[in-house]
């Protein structure tokens, strides 16, 4: 199907459904999702998303990922409060991963920074590159992840 879209023109369509089924799921059934935010083009995080997933997110405009830790839905936000609201969903032209435009509450990252991209490499070190919103053991207490040592 996503080879037929190379040609298309500008405003065609398929159905939804067609388009669900000839994503390119993994063997766990999943696809990456690309998160970012609408209007700053920020990229936050890429995290995981089954059918089902995809389905209540464009249902209820509340971002849903599958939890490959947790094996489960994992509604973002649930615990943290920290929501990501869908403005847009896009499929790449091969049909194997997913760009989520959305607004995002509050850091997108579970260590309390807003992207989960906060360590850049230079040259032979890598490097922090943004602070925290908040203090994750304020927000999952003794739950909270470790930040990684850098």
């Amino acid at each position: 199907m996503f080879k037929e879209l190379e040609s298309a023109q500008v405003g065609a369509t398929e159905a939804l459904a067609a388009a669900l089924d000839h994503l390119a799921y993994n063997d766990d059934g999943l696809v990456p999702a690309i998160a970012q935010q609408f209007d700053s083009g920020e990229v936050l995080t890429l995290a995981w998303m089954n059918r089902p997933a995809i389905e209540e997110t464009l249902a209820t405009g509340r971002v849903c990922y599958w939890s490959r830790s947790r094996q489960t839905l994992w509604r973002k936000g649930e615990t943290s409060g920290h929501v990501q609201r869908l403005k847009e969903l896009r499929i790449d032209c091969d049909g194997d991963s997913l760009l989520l435009l959305l607004d995002q509450t509050g850091p997108a990252c579970h260590t309390g920074r807003p992207s989960c991209f906060y360590v850049r490499v230079e040259g032979d070190r890598v490097k922090v590159i943004s602070e925290q919103l908040v203090d994750p053991t304020e927000v999952y207490g003794d739950e909270a992840p470790k930040a990684p040592e850098v």
